[in-house]
C-alpha cells in the first residue's frame, strides 16, 4: 500500500510537471498592408481585424503601411499557415491573406533571432578580450 502511494505521488508530480512546459508559448505575426490595395479591394483594417477575431489583434494606421498584429495561443503556428487563412471581401471573394499582405513577418521568431545573436556577439567579444589579455603577458 505505502509503495503504491509513493507511486501515485510520483505519478503526480511527473505528469504536473509535463503539464506545465508548452503553456504561454504563444506566437505574435505582424502583416503590413499597402492601403492602395485594400482600398481596390474594399477592404478595411478593422474588416481584416474582425475577420481574426477568435485571437488577439491590434491594428495600427497612420501615415506609412497599415499594419496587424495577431497573436495565436498555439507554437505550431507560422507565418506561411496563417497566410492561408481566407479572407471574405464585400463582394464575398474570398482572397488569402497573404495575397493581400506585402510583408509577413513572425516577431517571437525573429525576437529568438536577435537573442541569440547577442549572446553570439557578447561571446566574441569576451573571447577577443581573454586573447588580447594574453597577448599582452
Amino acid at each position: 500500500m505505502k509503495k503504491l502511494g509513493i507511486l501515485f505521488v510520483c505519478l503526480f508530480v511527473c505528469f504536473g510537471t509535463f503539464a506545465g512546459d508548452g503553456e504561454d508559448e504563444s506566437k505574435t505575426f505582424l502583416f503590413l498592408f499597402k492601403q492602395k490595395e485594400l482600398k481596390a479591394l474594399k477592404l478595411s483594417l478593422k474588416d481584416l481585424e474582425s475577420q481574426f477575431a477568435t485571437f488577439k489583434t491590434k491594428s495600427y494606421s497612420g501615415n506609412s503601411e497599415l499594419a496587424l498584429i495577431i497573436e495565436t495561443p498555439a507554437a505550431h503556428f507560422d507565418e506561411c499557415f496563417i497566410g492561408q487563412f481566407l479572407i471574405r471581401t464585400d463582394k464575398n471573394i474570398n482572397i488569402k491573406l497573404e495575397e493581400i499582405a506585402f510583408r509577413m513577418i513572425d516577431l517571437t521568431e525573429s525576437k529568438q533571432l536577435k537573442s541569440r545573436l547577442l549572446v553570439a556577439y557578447e561571446e566574441s567579444v569576451q573571447n577577443k578580450k581573454k586573447s588580447d589579455k594574453n597577448a599582452q603577458q
